[in-house]
């Protein structure tokens, strides 16, 4: 079954009872059993939800995996994952990830005992050299937040399954639409369903995808002991949105591809753009390899720095000032204070996020529209 038909068909079946073509929203909290230790597969719905194993079977279904878990945000779902750790476990994680991300790994998971390096893994020899005996995880991002760095996944899961190492590819920019990472090898994907997949701007959500029995069993108990599960409702906006990635997907990458083009000719306002299909992408090779097409992500910097850039984003109409991304609406964001406001600001520049920096999460508006905007912004800005 294609990507296309499996995001409305799969565990999404018309009603049994009334025949409704969209499956009715569970929204009980307990369910009644037969008789003690006897049930139809629900008992409580911090533990399981009707609404909940649709969305889970659904998404893995789309990552081409076998088990999903489903919680209240991309967040909740990367703790969970932490708890796989013990103390004196060491991670390798890209440096260029989500700054939640880091600030979690950083800030608390560090204080108990878990040990964290944060390399450039756009260039896997890193990875090889930060492996260490201790070493029970490699976490990333491709391509990444907000530099979209490109990883080669199947390098990554080479170098892993020989050490018995635990891979985790958080698959956010990309959607399960471009890109797979278990087909690479990776054990583990995660997602903030709050982005693409659901893709509307209105549900906070996140996914795990895993195909390993032992782990999945793992993850099960540790999604139920945490609780950090989302709401039935969130889970049906969730459902209702994937059923479109695949026609959003494409059209957030034809209009970012025009945009890209538009920004490079901007030689005199822009320095630098960043997008993993552009030609001059360090790993633009792997980018298309691993992905159907380049995403809906575009960073660039401009010229004259921070000042230029605030000028330039308060001129914005149609890309809103605004975190998240990955919605049908177009977003611009400042990532020194914004996303990434967690990382000092020895840390950002380290890892290449300079203060010209600004991201754009391009939407599915006319792209024409969306070019005038970005032209009435320089020529105010550069005024």
């Amino acid at each position: 079954m294609h990507f296309e038909t499996k995001a409305i068909h799969v565990a999404q079946e018309p009603d049994k009872e009334t025949g409704a073509v969209v499956p009715p929203i569970h929204l009980s909290t307990t369910f009644k059993q037969d008789e003690v230790g006897k049930h139809k597969g629900f008992e409580y719905s911090r533990t399981g939800n009707p609404t909940r194993q649709k969305l889970e079977e659904n998404i893995a279904s789309l990552e081409n995996g076998k088990f999903g878990l489903a919680f209240a945000s991309g967040s909740a779902a990367t703790a969970t994952l932490q708890m796989l750790l013990n103390k004196g476990d060491h991670v390798v994680c890209g440096d260029d990830v989500y700054g939640g991300t880091f600030r979690f790994f950083d800030k608390v998971m560090a204080r108990l005992g878990v040990e964290y390096d944060f390399i450039d893994m756009s260039n896997v020899s890193n990875l090889e050299k930060a492996v260490k005996p201790n070493t029970k995880m490699i976490w990333l991002e491709t391509p990444t937040n907000p530099l979209l760095k490109i990883t080669d996944l199947k390098a990554v899961a080479d170098i892993s399954k020989q050490r018995n190492i635990i891979t985790v590819v958080d698959n956010t920019f990309a959607s399960p639409f471009l890109q797979n990472p278990l087909d690479f090898g990776i054990d583990i994907v995660v997602h903030s369903t709050t982005k693409y997949i659901s893709g509307h701007s209105d549900v906070v959500g996140g996914i795990v995808v895993l195909n390993d029995d032992d782990l999945h069993e793992q993850l099960r108990f540790l999604q139920n002991a945490a609780g950090a599960v989302p709401s039935p409702f969130d889970c049906w906006l969730v459902l209702r949105g994937v059923k479109t990635l695949a026609l959003r997907a494409e059209r957030h990458s034809d209009n970012a591809e025009k945009i890209v083009e538009f920004l490079v000719s901007q030689q005199d306002k822009v320095e630098r753009v960043y997008y993993p299909f552009l030609d001059s992408h360090p790993n633009s090779d792997v980018a298309r390899r691993q992905m159907k097409r380049g995403g809906g992500m575009v960073s660039f910097e401009i010229v004259g720095g921070k000042d230029q850039a605030f000028k330039f984003l308060k001129e914005l109409k149609l890309f809103h000032l605004a975190e998240s991304l990955g919605g049908v609406e177009s977003l611009s964001e400042y990532p020194p204070t914004m996303t990434h406001g967690s990382y000092s600001e020895q840390e950002r520049l380290e890892r290449g996020i300079r203060p010209n920096l600004i991201r754009l999460s391009v939407g599915i508006e006319n792209v024409d529209d969306l070019i005038e905007d970005l032209k009435n912004a320089f020529s105010i800005a550069f005024q």
